[in-house]
């Protein structure tokens, strides 16, 4: 072959190109031998092309065509030939079409496979997928697939969208440092030990919170970057010690303004990725409402199966577990008045659910830490049967009409003095409900929702103290401003979280402006002012100087990516993550490093005992 530069992508070529002299390169997908006729699937990111090779080839090719095997990385040069109407493959962009070689060039073959690249089912219709190690020693093979190709592609796609709105939108796309001051930010940092500075480090930046405050103060009033980030903690399906936000901080703003260009953004992405249309404004729900409705304040709102508060049912019966919930008589330093007696409603399934059944929902009860899952059935005469149906018999008239219950419905409860993690309980097992019952609302694929109105400090009972929720610059209610000291569990801050389908896709706040204010957080979670200024000075320092007032967010791309995907893992959506140990099986990362190079960094390996 003269030349073996493509001249068409293997998802090119249509009804409308027969004749056409092509040249195409890629890898062999598979191929048939009927004979006479060999027939190629021919794969490059772009698509397949079917190619034929007939009769009217030279023995030369028929010969190479033989010999050729799955994922062979080959050159093919041949004419556009339409397929009979009985050939033509509907589920293929080029189905109309196949090329007839008439000359094939094999760049390089390929060894056998460890998995198969091709989309295998079982007879269930389940998809057959490697093991997830093997997936990742062979990463480059597992990119060919073609989930793969379309998650890595979306990916692009998503971050190009990203660029495209907020630059236009006046944002400055600026790179800020990846070797920083070590700071404490929650997780452990990543360090880099200096060789120029013997026993001084580096550490990677766990978000660039810092520097794109300092932004502000510099006068770029509209930053954004597409950041990645780093965190020294243990990993899970969607975790990784390395992962990537799309960072975000405007000056001379307010809450509203960043909510907004927030939806703007996420409806401009889904928009131009997916062809979906988000609505022009997001849900918007107070943490306590999260909580006591859904159990969760990242909550999953493509299905309507709110908990309820149950305190009414404690006077009913002398059952005494519901009595403690009731009055919520844990300790009250949060400020929360609610009620830990929590009941969730299930529509129409008390005939299909089992015993067996509910133990397995008391289980996930159980993990989230309640005591146990109380419940009872509403049979076809409306009575009460099952689990604590004997304490409330006679009572099913008012406990259904009060909780809007109805024949075959199944009553489930969680109480506890502690109202959170009655909640948290609960709603865990409304999220298991939504799953096993398919409860999504297909209409409602992507559901977003703003939490809002957080408590700006959480108390510490393990270390006695009080933390901030979120991080320390995050600016508390106005309202609130006054007492700060004197009621830590009252306060609110000017702070909020993007969920999607039951998962945190970005957090945000306003920021603090002024040195005085960030001085008095930075004393009731017990910091010094010679620790403040150690970790923090160059910013409060930074704040004398005509600070303006700012705020920003920072949603998650890989989350992002991976609902966009409907996957479960943002393993799926990443080139080359590492697995759930922290570790790369392919190129074995983390490794042992030379002598030399510790002796050069000054640093002793010692065993771990």
């Amino acid at each position: 072959m003269e030349n073996t530069k493509r001249t068409v992508t293997c998802g090119d070529l249509r009804k409308s190109d027969v004749g056409k002299k092509v040249v195409l390169n890629g890898w062999v997908s598979r191929t048939r031998d009927l004979g006479g006729l060999i027939f190629i699937r021919l794969r490059d990111r772009y698509g397949i092309t079917q190619v034929m090779v007939g009769d009217n080839a030279s023995d030369d090719v028929k010969k190479i065509a033989a010999s050729l095997k799955s994922e062979y990385c080959i050159a093919v040069e041949g004419l556009v030939a339409a397929r009979a109407d009985k050939d033509i493959n509907p589920d293929m962009a080029t189905g109309e079409i196949e090329v007839e070689a008439t000359d094939i060039f094999v760049f390089t073959t390929s060894q056998e496979l460890p998995f198969s690249i091709e989309e295998v089912r079982q007879k269930d219709g389940s998809l057959v997928v490697a093991n997830e190690d093997l997936r990742l020693k062979y990463r480059y093979l597992d990119l060919r697939r073609e989930p793969m190709q379309h998650n890595i592609i979306l990916r692009s796609q998503v971050a190009f969208a990203t660029r495209e709105y907020l630059t236009g939108k006046g944002f400055l796309e600026i790179e800020t440092p990846t070797f920083i001051k070590s700071t404490p930010e929650g997780a452990r940092d990543y360090l880099v030990p200096s060789r120029v500075h013997p026993g001084k480090f580096y550490s990677l930046p766990q978000s660039p919170q810092l520097y794109k405050q300092l932004l502000m103060v510099s006068g770029f009033d509209k930053y954004f970057q597409i950041a990645r980030c780093y965190r020294d903690e243990d990993a899970r399906g969607d975790r990784q010690p390395e992962f990537t936000q799309i960072d975000m901080e405007m000056s001379f703003t307010n809450r509203e303004e960043v909510l907004s260009t927030t939806e703007g953004m996420m409806q401009y992405i889904f928009k131009k990725t997916l062809n979906y249309e988000l609505p022009a404004k997001f849900d918007r729900i107070a943490w306590e409402d999260a909580f006591d409705l859904y159990g969760s304040d990242k909550p999953d709102l493509r299905f309507d199966m709110k908990m309820q508060d149950a305190a009414f049912m404690a006077g009913l019966a002398d059952f005494n577990a519901f009595k403690a919930g009731a009055a919520n008589a844990g300790r009250d330093i949060q400020r929360h008045k609610r009620s830990g007696l929590k009941a969730l409603v299930v529509k129409n399934v008390a005939d299909k659910y089992s015993r067996k059944n509910i133990e397995a929902l008391e289980a996930i009860a159980k993990i989230n830490h309640a005591k146990g899952l109380a419940w009872m059935k509403v049979d076809a005469e409306g009575k009460f049967e099952g689990g604590i149906s004997k304490f409330y018999a006679g009572h099913e008239s008012e406990i259904c009409s009060k909780l809007g219950a109805e024949k075959n419905d199944l009553l489930l409860f969680v109480s506890d003095e502690n109202w959170q993690l009655a909640c948290t309980a609960l709603g865990a097992v409304r999220k298991q409900l939504g799953k096993d019952l398919n409860l999504y609302n297909p209409a409602d694929e992507f559901h977003f929702a703003w939490i809002i109105d957080f408590p700006y400090f959480a108390w510490n009972e393990e270390e006695n103290h009080w933390e901030t929720e979120h991080h320390m610059f995050t600016l508390p209610q106005k309202q609130y401003w006054d007492t700060l000291e004197q009621d830590p569990g009252a306060v609110k801050g000017d702070l909020y979280d993007l969920v999607l389908n039951g998962y945190e896709l970005a957090s945000g706040s306003m920021r603090i402006n002024d040195p005085a204010l960030q001085e008095r957080i930075f004393e009731i979670v017990g910091y010094s002012r010679e620790r403040a200024e150690k970790a923090f000075g160059f910013l409060v320092q930074a704040f004398k100087f005509g600070a303006p007032p700012h705020g920003g967010i920072a949603p998650g791309l890989d989350r992002l990516v991976m609902l966009m995907c409907h996957e479960e893992s943002i393993h799926e959506v990443i080139a080359f993550p590492k697995n759930n140990l922290a570790m790369s099986p392919m190129d074995d990362c983390p490794s042992a490093v030379e002598q030399k190079q510790l002796d050069e960094l000054h640093i002793k390996c010692v065993e771990k005992e």
